[in-house]
């Protein structure tokens, strides 16, 4: 048995952290799906950015630019189409999971990490006009994101929480998408409305490269995981999760992003079967989920208590590391990353749109 099939087979599932257009057009997503044990795809401005340069949507953009559209709504017109074709692929195992697995993404712009209001306008807009019942907005976990999770919960908006980073960061997350879960309740509305809580890991390792003692290497993402697997576990079976289970809630879901190994001399699936865990996501990019299935081994899963993680978390606060506020700024330098691909998709598709046209 391949290694994702058992991974899947543990309880974890595999998202796909890609999408382009040829993708969809080769059968590669379809491929995944079938053979790799695939069950969902996440996106970000990157990943498009990435595509749409390659040329990939060039019949698209030509197609589309003699229309009044502005870049941006060039943009999300192009991501829609290939998320809802993606959602159709993974509606059946959707459907037959109800709701809890077969969800792909669409994140709200980046340059709205910091304005509540503007985002739940354009969160509200985009869960309109995708029109998939298993699509999740992408909205960050920031000060001013936590706000706009509660309202599109409360709204009946399935939410993609990203750029959470520690388990400080999961539980605000988590407290933000049940407060908004709780006022369905109280106004008798379902109270079943999707939800991951998206958490970065190998940027953790590489923020400490070069910092601290050769036997510390690459552990830290792996610690601060495990803290907030912890943190997961305990506040599923905690009286507020079990109460709203009870009113006919289901739980959001812990999901481990940014799981591509960056140290060359480290294993490259160290993020995927170091954070093996059941009801949890692992979301990685084509290199990592094909090296998993070569060569990938499951292993032990995640120890619910968080043991050894302490230890190893005192030993990098030994050598100089505050977990605290290099989290702080790792979801900052993140937000700021992700206005800045944003920016660049948005000149690429100026740029095209005049070559083309």
């Amino acid at each position: 048995m391949k290694a994702t099939q058992s991974l899947h087979e543990l309880g974890q599932s595999l998202w796909l952290d890609n999408i382009t257009r040829g993708m969809l057009d080769s059968g590669q997503l379809q491929h995944y799906i079938d053979s790799y044990s695939v069950t969902g795809l996440t996106s970000n401005p990157s990943i498009f950015d990435k595509a749409i340069s390659s040329g990939g949507y060039d019949d698209a953009i030509r197609a589309k630019s003699a229309s009044e559209l502005s870049d941006e709504e060039l943009f999300f017109e192009l991501a829609i189409e290939d998320l809802q074709r993606a959602a159709d692929l993974f509606l059946s195992i959707h459907e037959r999971t109800d709701g809890t697995d077969g969800w792909v993404s669409l994140e709200v712009s980046p340059l709205l990490a910091y304005d509540t209001a503007r985002t739940i306008e354009a969160a509200k807009e985009l869960h309109a006009r995708a029109g998939r019942k298993n699509l999740f907005i992408k909205i960050p976990g920031t000060a001013e994101g936590l706000p706009a999770i509660t309202e599109c919960v409360a709204s009946g908006i399935p939410v993609n929480v990203t750029l959470l980073f520690s388990a400080d960061h999961y539980t605000a997350a988590a407290n933000a998408y049940l407060t908004g879960v709780e006022r369905r309740a109280e106004q008798a509305l379902d109270p079943a409305v999707g939800s991951v809580a998206s958490v970065f890991m190998s940027r953790w390792d590489s923020a400490v490269s070069g910092k601290v003692p050769d036997d510390l290497r690459d552990r830290l993402g792996l610690a601060v995981g495990q803290d907030t697997y912890r943190s997961y576990r305990t506040l599923m079976d905690g009286d507020r999760a079990q109460r709203l289970e009870n009113a006919g809630a289901r739980m959001q879901r812990l999901l481990w992003a940014s799981t591509r190994t960056k140290d060359p001399a480290a294993s490259d699936t160290l993020y995927v079967h170091g954070l093996a865990a059941p009801f949890t996501i692992n979301t990685m990019p084509d290199e990592t989920l094909e090296a998993f299935y070569d060569h990938g081994d499951v292993g032990e899963p995640l120890p619910a208590d968080g043991d050894g993680c302490d230890a190893v978390l005192a030993r990098f606060a030994d050598a100089g590391v505050d977990v605290n506020a290099l989290a702080a700024k790792l979801q900052s330098d993140g937000a700021a990353s992700f206005a800045a691909s944003w920016n660049d998709l948005l000149a690429c598709i100026s740029a095209q749109r005049e070559v083309l046209v």
